[in-house]
């Protein structure tokens, strides 16, 4: 006996796609993908070679700041490499280790500026000494960094001369102890603090570098001041000068390390004339910026 079901009306029967069909759609879907992206790389590779080589993206103005010593046209020739490069793809690097190997340069950043400018930010090293390599002068700064020879166009600077700053290289080269680096700075430092010591220095030496010793303007006695308390050492020598000088008529040196003992070496009367004769000869020379020097050295270059 047949029994009849009726259907029930929301009953779907689930349509499978055959599998060809499924892999034929995912296929034109990745190329078409595939193409797209192809335009695009295209279109950009074809975007960028036209920006390589833009004209008005050339760089042709280099601006500067920071600058105090050297002026801008110095600072643009060490850029020089970078001029007519393609400001998007110039090797800014490059252009930032040209600058740092001025010795006048501690410091430099570089910005592309659009359409075609670099802006160059500096930090100049600044001189606090001038020490002698051979029969020239160099300025310095505090770390012992060399930063230009010592000549005329710098005559309005008034720095002490400072011995046994850096102990001789090979090949004429130079190596600065570090220990002898750091009292100087400490001793600068300290000075500059009060204008009115640090005007009356005329030389330095910290050629043991546990111990710095100053000469004074126009003052042959060497003063020992040791590797602290410059400045207290410095007035304590300056007020009881006078009254070594009735007992000892003339000093060699006077050591005042020890803050409750001071120690005083005398000196005869021709020494004591040598040095400071010696002594004005060596800061009129660095005063007048070696002018003899320097035009001996102009007409060999002629």
């Amino acid at each position: 006996m047949a029994v009849y079901a009726r259907p029930e009306p929301r009953f779907r029967r689930a349509y499978v796609q055959p599998v060809r069909r499924r892999w034929l759609a995912r296929r034109r879907v990745l190329l078409v993908h595939l193409g797209l992206a192809l335009v695009v790389a295209g279109g950009s590779t074809w975007a960028l070679e036209r920006l390589r080589h833009a004209d008005v993206l050339r760089v042709d103005t280099i601006t500067v700041g920071g600058n105090e010593r050297l002026s801008a046209g110095e600072v643009a020739g060490l850029m020089e490499p970078l001029r007519g490069e393609n400001l998007l793809v110039a090797d800014l690097e490059a252009g930032r280790a040209s600058l740092l190997a001025s010795g006048w340069i501690r410091e430099a950043a570089l910005r592309r500026v659009l359409p075609s400018a670099v802006h160059v930010t500096l930090e100049e090293r600044k001189p606090v000494g001038l020490s002698r390599f051979g029969s020239s002068l160099y300025l310095i700064d505090v770390t012992g960094h060399v930063i230009d020879e010592f000549g005329p166009r710098f005559s309005d600077l008034d720095l002490p001369i400072i011995d046994g700053f850096s102990a001789r290289g090979g090949e004429g080269g130079s190596a600065v102890d570090k220990r002898r680096a750091a009292l100087a700075a400490r001793l600068i430092a300290q000075l500059d603090a009060d204008s009115g010591l640090a005007a009356r220095i005329s030389q330095v030496d910290v050629a043991n570098p546990h111990d710095a010793v100053v000469l004074l303007n126009g003052d042959p006695v060497r003063v020992h001041l040791g590797a602290e308390r410059f400045v207290a050492r410095l007035r304590t020598y300056l007020e009881i000068v006078p009254a070594l000088r009735q007992v000892v008529p003339d000093i060699d040196y006077v050591d005042v390390r020890f803050d409750e003992k001071v120690y005083v070496g005398p000196a005869d009367a021709a020494a004591a004339a040598r040095r400071i004769t010696l002594q004005r000869r060596l800061t009129e020379a660095a005063r007048t910026g070696l002018a003899a020097n320097s035009g001996q050295r102009r007409q060999r270059g002629t």
